[in-house]
């Protein structure tokens, strides 16, 4: 059997127009996947799929907010019209907003917890009845290390609430969808140069918590999320489903 090969198969990859979402969509096509990218900003996608395209693969511009379940289900549609399948769903799209929980505004409590939780069940919902018609599928939710452990440095109870929520959403996912042959996992990064982070993560004061809290005293790089990725994506991965994988540089292992 030869691994990591996804010749012939489709993927669906969300948060797809920059960061995290741009290099998983990216190394699924250097890997043979025809990818379709979603994501609001149409015009960066467009790059995006220019450089799919670049690597001799087929593209799929969905513009997709996963708050509403219409975009979401529009898209799929389009998928399925266009490649008739969905092999693999990489479930990443995810926003944040900062305050001390007692002073947090419902609107930042619910604004995380509409992209980075109910988006994840909404796109996972859709994508999964059409691998369902098809008795095969890889549903991988980009959770986070903070669904598995919370922090004292920054004050995102929202964040954590959600994430760790996908954490066992995946697992009840996988229970319910193992009879199909779906697969759903899920990715803890931790921290990595994103557009998310780069405000951050070049201080002084995070680089210190870094050091104190992360064995490796460091972000990660890019390119070492891909492996998980392809990894969990690959058809021979068919006996792993429920779990979380922390890519973090053994944070949350102290």
């Amino acid at each position: 059997m030869q691994y990591f090969n996804f010749e012939g198969q489709t993927a669906l990859v969300t948060g797809a127009s920059g960061g995290l979402g741009k290099q998983f969509a990216l190394v699924l096509a250097k890997a043979g996947a025809n990818v379709a990218i979603a994501a609001r900003r149409e015009d960066r996608l467009k790059d995006v799929a220019k450089e799919i395209e670049a690597l001799g693969r087929k593209a799929l511009i969905l513009v997709m907010d996963v708050t509403q379940e219409k975009d979401i289900e529009d898209g799929v549609a389009k998928i399925k019209k266009e490649w008739q399948k969905l092999d693999i769903l990489v479930n990443n799209a995810g926003t944040s907003a900062m305050a001390p929980a007692e002073e947090m505004l419902l609107e930042d409590w619910q604004k995380v917890v509409d992209v980075n939780l109910t988006g994840v069940f909404l796109v996972a919902k859709h994508a999964g009845a059409l691998m369902k018609e098809n008795q095969f599928g890889r549903v991988i939710n980009i959770a986070s290390m903070y669904g598995l452990v919370a922090n004292s440095a920054f004050n995102v109870a929202n964040y954590h609430a959600a994430k760790g929520a996908v954490v066992n959403l995946t697992r009840a996912l996988a229970a319910e969808w193992a009879k199909y042959n779906i697969t759903v996992n899920a990715i803890g990064p931790g921290f990595f140069e994103s557009e998310m982070t780069d405000d951050f993560i070049s201080t002084d004061d995070f680089k210190q918590y870094v050091a104190i809290s992360c064995p490796m005293k460091r972000v990660g790089k890019a390119g070492e999320l891909d492996t998980t990725v392809l990894f969990l994506a690959d058809k021979a991965s068919s006996y792993i489903t429920g779990q979380t994988i922390p890519v973090d540089g053994g944070w949350t292992a102290i």
